[in-house]
């Protein structure tokens, strides 16, 4: 378990450097929206632009550059993980798949051994 405590955005420069980019973001997605009469293009200009605009404010700040930090670390880590191959991967899903039919199964009958020893024993209510 890490004992790091939560980062928070610190100095007021950051703060707006994060709003200003949280606008930007806005901006492009509703100036996507308002040029909804145009060719596609030119809308997805729009969206990309703001977009942009907000990376590179945010890029700007400390906590921006940070999360570009963790997100390349992550990024890294996620190379590192040896994947199933395919016959893995279709072995594990079909042992999985046989898994739930017999527990639904089981369920199934439990519930019907249930349903026979309350209504039909216990209580005479037959069906």
């Amino acid at each position: 378990m890490s004992n790091q405590s939560v980062q928070t955005v610190g100095t007021s420069g950051d703060k707006l450097k994060v709003v200003l980019a949280v606008v930007a973001a806005i901006a492009g997605v509703v100036g996507f929206f308002y040029l909804a009469g145009q060719p596609t293009l030119v809308r997805a200009a729009a969206l990309v632009v703001g977009l942009l605009i907000s990376v590179g404010i945010a890029y700007t700040s400390t906590s921006g550059r940070d999360f570009i930090n963790f997100s390349k670390e992550a990024v890294r880590e996620t190379k590192k993980v040896v994947w199933p191959t395919r016959k893995e991967a279709t072995q594990i899903t079909l042992i999985v798949f046989a898994f739930v039919v017999v527990m639904a199964m089981f369920l199934w009958g439990t519930d019907k051994l249930l349903e026979l020893v309350l209504y039909d024993l216990i209580l005479g209510w037959k069906n």
